[in-house]
Formats: structure tokens, sequence, C-alpha cells
């Protein structure tokens, strides 16, 4: 069996009984299609195999990894190719289940893609770094909390299931691991909505120590601070302070007033 590659960000899960627990949480029926992300050395393929899904779809980056999995599992279809680069709007109905080890030098913005992307799944289930795994399920307030949060929760409503130690893994990697689950949220954002929100996060996250009436200095006057004043909210509040609802709501404010 191939080395882990650096490279890849590969740590195998070594476990069986928390590769099941992983598997076990997205529920998977026999009318259901399987996406694995990153299916390695098969320790989820092996369970996911086992509940005998009406389709299996493995996407696998490692081209000396793919084969193994052909040859163990040939009811499994192996693609090669890179999580971050799938065509996600292809996910497009509720018996669609996604999981995976997702490799932590790619989970975020992984998970940002395909939270906004995929049209339309049953649930999702990956296991991601422990820290990672806090900002997707941060509550408003709280240090957790952050451009990731606010954007993951407006597309998707989330649930820390439990925590993973470093010593199921090989090569042991230095931190916990934690296996979140997602659900698609009714009543998405359009894309021209998404284009402002995903904007005004990225301004308002890299300035997460000032008050958002110095964020949003230059528009304050012309409407946004009558805004947050309608929404209950203090010239003062930082961007933590705001739900995801609010940000969303706020940047479709700004794009009608300042960009069209």
């Amino acid at each position: 069996m191939p080395f882990a590659k650096r490279s890849l960000g590969q740590n195998f899960l070594c476990d069986p009984n928390t590769a099941r627990r992983i598997v076990a949480a997205l529920e998977i029926g026999p009318q259901d299609t399987v996406l694995e992300i990153g299916p390695g050395r098969g320790a989820l393929t092996e369970w996911i195999a086992a509940a005998h899904p009406a389709r299996f779809l493995a996407l696998e980056k490692d081209r000396d990894l793919a084969p193994a999995l052909t040859e163990r599992w040939p009811g499994v279809e192996v693609l090669l190719g890179d999580a971050l680069e799938y065509p996600w709007e292809s996910v497009d109905s509720p018996s669609y289940k996604i999981g995976g080890n997702l490799p932590y030098n790619v989970a975020s913005p992984l998970i940002w893609e395909f939270v906004s992307r995929a049209a339309d799944y049953g649930r999702a289930v990956f296991m991601v770094q422990h820290e990672v795994a806090l900002r997707l399920t941060g509550e408003p307030g709280t240090r957790a909390y952050g451009a990731l949060t606010a954007w993951v929760r407006t597309f998707a409503d989330t649930d820390y299931l439990f925590k993973v130690s470093p010593n199921v893994f090989r090569p042991r990697p230095k931190v916990d691991s934690a296996v979140v689950l997602f659900r698609p949220r009714a009543g998405r954002p359009e894309m021209d909505q998404s284009r402002a929100l995903s904007a005004l996060l990225h301004r308002c996250f890299q300035l997460r120590r000032k008050q958002m009436s110095n964020i949003l200095k230059s528009q304050w006057e012309s409407g946004v601070g009558q805004w947050f004043e309608e929404h209950g909210l203090a010239p003062s509040s930082r961007p933590e302070n705001l739900s995801p609802q609010h940000f969303l709501d706020l940047a479709t404010f700004m794009k009608f007033h300042f960009f069209t």
C-alpha cells in the first residue's frame, strides 16, 4: 500500500469504530447515491459499500491509491480528480449523501465551495481539524465564529457530532479532529446575493476587531447606519455579533443600494 503523501495532506484513518460512526451518520438508504471525498485506503469506503447504496462514487486525487480501490470494491465508481475542482452543481438531489475524511489543508475552501454550489443533497458528514469543526458550528458572539461560520450556516445547518483522537490515524497528526454533519437549508441565496455576501464577510472579518461603523464607514451615513438601527444592532457591534441572517440581509441591502 502506498505511503501517505505529505503534499496531499494525507492522514489515513485506521480505526474501524470511528469509520463506522462516520458512515452511520450519513444514514445511507438503498435509493441513495453516495459520494466519498478522498477515500484513501478505504477506511470509510468499506462501511459505505456495506450499506449498499444505489450508487457509490469515490473521488480520489492520488493516482497511486485509485487502482487499489477499484480492485477491492469493483462496484465503486472511482473518479480521479481534485475535490476543489468538482462540479458541485451536479449534486442536485436529496438522495445524495456526501462524506469524507478531508485533508486539513483543503477542508475550509472545499466546504465553502460545496455548501454554496451543491444544488441539493440529503446530508453530508465530514471529518476535519477540530478547530475547523468549532468554526463550522460556532455561534455568534464566540471566538470560533467567523467568515466561514457565517457563510456555511447561510447555506447549511451544522452539528458537531464527535471528537476524534490523533491516535487513530497513520501518520499521526499533531491535532485533534472532529466530525461535523451538514444539512442543506431551504431558501438559498441567489448567485448575486452570494457574491455580495462573500465580499462582505471577507471585508468584515479581515477587520474583526473593529466596530462595524468603522468597517463600513464609507457607507454608514448613506443608509447602512439606518439599517443597523432598524435591525436593533449597535454601531459598536463587531462582526462576530452579527448572525448569518444579518450578514445576508446586509449584503443584499448594500448590493441593492451601492452596487446596482
